[in-house]
C-alpha cells in the first residue's frame, strides 16, 4: 500500500490518500475539505477512487466527505455509529469553527471494532478507539505496519477530551489497549502534525509513555 498525506482545511488536518499498488484502487481517509487538492493527487497518481473512510465526525475530518461522495459516486465508510451525532451537527460545527457551510449526512456503513475494510487488495483492520469522540475509529494495515489514527494520538501528544462525549480515561485506555498491541514498529499518520511510531510514543510521549502509566 502507498499513501500521500494531503493537509486540508485551516486546521491543517492530515487527509490521507491511500492506494493498492497492484490495482491502483484508492480511498480517501478524512476528507475534511479542499476537495480539488485531493482529486489533483488522485489524478496525478492515476488512481481510481472506490471509497471514503472516516475516523470520526469532527468537521475538519469530514467536512468535504458528502461533496466528494456525491461528485465521485463513492460510499462513505465509518466512523462508529456513536459519532452519528457529530455528523448530524455538521451545520452547527461549520458555523462554530468558521468553516464553509457543511450539510449533515449519513454514513453508508458504520463500523465496529474488529471490522475490516479493503482498498483494492489491501486489507485494513478497524479498531474502535473512543475518547476524543465516542465513535472514533482507527485503520491499521498489518502488512504495512501503518495506522491511520485520526485524533487519538499525535507525535508528543494525544487528542483533546473537552468535547461532548469525550473521555480522557477512555482515550488513554484506547491508546494502551488497542494501539500499543499493534507493535512498536507500527508507524502512524495522526490527524494533525508529523508521523511517528507507537514505539517512539511509548518512550517519550508526555501523556502515554510507559513509565508514566506504571
Amino acid at each position: 500500500m502507498k499513501f500521500q498525506i494531503i493537509p486540508v482545511t485551516p486546521f491543517q488536518q492530515n487527509c490521507s490518500l491511500i492506494w493498492c499498488e497492484q490495482t491502483l484502487k484508492a480511498a480517501v481517509v478524512d476528507p475534511g475539505g479542499n476537495i480539488d487538492r485531493i482529486l489533483d493527487a488522485v489524478h496525478e497518481h492515476g488512481l481510481t477512487l472506490e471509497k471514503i473512510l472516516l475516523t470520526h465526525g469532527h468537521i475538519d475530518h469530514v467536512g468535504g466527505a458528502a461533496k466528494l461522495a456525491a461528485e465521485q459516486q463513492l460510499p462513505i465508510i465509518g466512523p462508529h455509529i456513536a459519532d452519528k451525532m457529530w455528523l448530524e451537527q455538521l451545520p452547527i460545527q461549520s458555523q462554530k469553527f468558521g468553516f464553509p457551510p457543511s450539510i449533515a449526512f449519513e454514513s453508508d456503513r458504520y463500523l465496529d471494532d474488529g471490522d475490516e475494510v479493503t482498498v483494492g487488495n489491501t486489507v485494513l483492520k478497524v479498531y474502535h478507539c473512543p475518547g476524543h469522540t465516542p465513535g472514533h475509529m482507527v485503520f491499521w494495515s498489518e502488512a504495512d505496519k501503518l495506522a491511520f489514527v485520526g485524533d487519538v494520538l499525535f507525535r508528543g501528544s494525544i487528542g483533546r477530551t473537552d468535547f461532548p462525549g469525550s473521555s480522557y480515561q477512555a482515550l488513554i485506555d484506547s491508546i494502551c489497549n488497542k494501539l500499543w498491541p499493534l507493535g512498536n514498529d507500527t508507524s502512524f499518520v495522526p490527524g494533525h502534525g508529523p508521523m511517528s511510531t507507537f514505539g517512539e510514543e511509548r518512550q517519550s510521549n508526555p501523556f502515554v509513555a510507559d513509565q508514566l502509566l506504571k
